[in-house]
């Protein structure tokens, strides 16, 4: 490979840890709710994984925060094809380019007869690149450094220093799903996906799958964990109908693709109580709750309770941005729960946080809970 077209949606993302679940029509809200960007770092960490391993590559990008500065943060020279408006915003600032500037900028990225375009940011980001690749009629791979709130679809590196060694080492390429879901509706807590293009990508183990949604029985792996909750002990609940049944389990009216919060109740106000009853047995600290909101309702002791993406295993990093790395150094126990059909379907479980020092914490042999009484041994990676 001679040259790559970098391009990057600086916004992506940034919905995560607020709450939003994805930034598509929400930059506004998530600004005003202190959302910081969150794209910028991760192409600069894709980049450099990239420059450590083809430093005399040819690099075309989008101006300022599209890609220029973070080429330039890894040891590039880029060549600039294409101006957004809000190009010379800093990542602080956040610049507020459109899809409209994604596209504009791939087509100038085309023009110059790139190798492979690399692109940064979430499954709406994918789908603008796919669109201009496929209207082109030509055979340009793309391949995505994941930066969104969530990942349906299969161009994506598992991290983004997985995109950058795949995008300096791959040999060849094979079409894969670009997928997208109604951001509105999953807000309400629908999921309605919608395959968009096939593409080239590529091939390489470090490409993530397409999220696949599991739909085995977990009533017994719920009222399992529901029986041994800990009087006194917070949990974080985090997105997905696994999850959600446990909730259910508790009395909880889950937000079931959100993250709520919830305190058993002590030991002594919870007596009379039986211990498969479903009437309430603690307090709902925050429902559908976003980064901030989590840590302002911790008490100690804290569990979180996470259930991996079908045919990904992402336990963190996909989704579930709102339990970030603050949240997770908060807990004294991740319980990773998952029905057997699920874990049948993934090799390994992943964790993609935004801090290396979190992720290598989290890596290792874990017990997953995959029933009333059994468990499985899976490793994180």
């Amino acid at each position: 490979m001679e040259s790559i077209g970098v391009v990057v949606n600086p916004i992506a993302g940034m919905g995560g840890r607020v709450g939003l679940k994805g930034t598509d029509g929400n930059v506004a809200e998530a600004r005003r709710r202190g959302a910081e960007p969150r794209a910028p770092d991760r192409a600069r960490e894709a980049l450099r994984s990239l420059h450590r391993r083809a430093p005399d590559i040819t690099v075309y990008t989008a101006a300022g925060a599209m890609g220029e500065r973070a080429a330039r943060d890894a040891g590039y020279d880029p060549e600039v094809v294409y101006d957004p408006a809000d190009a010379n915003a800093s990542d602080t600032e956040t610049a507020a380019t459109t899809a409209a500037d994604t596209r504009a900028a791939v087509r100038a990225l085309l023009e110059r007869g790139v190798d492979l375009v690399f692109f940064v940011g979430g499954d709406g980001t994918a789908v603008d690149v796919a669109e201009v690749l496929e209207a082109a009629e030509g055979e340009t791979p793309m391949l995505g450094v994941p930066a969104g709130v969530k990942i349906y679809s299969s161009v994506f590196g598992v991290t983004p220093a997985d995109a950058g060694r795949i995008a300096a080492e791959f040999d060849r390429v094979e079409a894969r799903e670009v997928n997208d879901i109604d951001e509105d509706a999953y807000r309400e807590g629908e999921v309605r996906t919608e395959l968009k293009a096939v593409v080239p990508v590529p091939v390489a183990p470090a490409v993530q799958s397409s999220k696949q949604v599991s739909s085995g029985s977990v009533d017994s792996l719920a009222a399992g964990f529901a029986r041994e909750v800990e009087p006194g002990r917070t949990y974080v609940f985090g997105p997905g109908s696994t999850v959600g049944a446990i909730e259910e389990e508790l009395g909880i009216d889950p937000s079931p693709l959100g993250v709520d919060v919830w305190r058993a109740a002590d030991r002594g106000e919870s007596e009379g109580n039986a211990a498969d009853s479903t009437a309430e047995r603690g307090e709902l600290l925050a429902r559908d709750a976003a980064e901030s909101d989590i840590l302002e309702v911790l008490a100690d002791p804290v569990t979180i309770v996470v259930s991996p993406i079908g045919g990904q295993g992402f336990v963190f990093g996909r989704g579930n941005h709102q339990i970030s790395p603050a949240v997770i150094r908060r807990a004294d126990e991740v319980s990773v729960v998952a029905a057997d059909e699920k874990l049948d379907d993934i090799d390994s479980l992943r964790v993609d946080t935004d801090d290396e020092a979190v992720d290598e914490e989290l890596r290792g042999w874990l017990q997953v809970r995959t029933g009333r009484f059994t468990t499985r041994l899976v490793n994180v990676v």
